[in-house]
């Protein structure tokens, strides 16, 4: 990687679902994937399970599925403008240094959602660059816990 590059990989690509366990099922038991991680993220009202292959190494993208907590979170909202049904939401690029990133995106003219970083799924520090600047999809932002400082 050079030090021009702002994002190392593709981190995970982000599934709305409405159901969380039957999501789990149907791509744990139908598509092989394996059950990573699961947490409940109540700031952005998600519950939410990470999926994996084979040994998972660190460069290996995953799967996340978001299912909504209550009606008001912005998942339940995505998913009632999709008419109701579940669907790819976000793409995530995955960072070694989030505030870089951030800087680097704001001077290149790309609107952040948050205007510092907030927790995401295992501790790592997360942001969103706003769909209308990077080609009409929610383009998440994140820095793994075990690099974040």
């Amino acid at each position: 990687m050079s030090n021009d590059d702002l994002f190392t990989c593709i981190d995970h690509v982000g599934y709305a679902v409405l159901n969380l366990d039957d999501a789990i099922t149907f791509h744990t038991e139908v598509l092989g994937w394996r059950l990573l991680h699961r947490e409940t993220n109540q700031e952005q009202g998600v519950e939410e399970a990470m999926l994996g292959t084979g040994e998972q190494l660190p460069q290996n993208a995953q799967v996340q599925l978001l299912a909504p907590l209550n009606e008001n979170s912005t998942i339940a909202k995505w998913i009632e403008r999709n008419g109701g049904k579940g669907g790819i939401q976000q793409v995530c690029y995955r960072v070694a240094d989030l505030d870089r990133t951030c800087a680097a995106l704001r001077e290149r003219g790309v609107r952040l959602l948050y205007d510092t970083p907030k927790i995401g799924t295992g501790g790592s520090r997360i942001n969103f660059a706003h769909p209308k600047d990077v080609g009409g999809i929610l383009l998440e932002i994140v820095e793994p816990a075990a690099q974040a400082h």
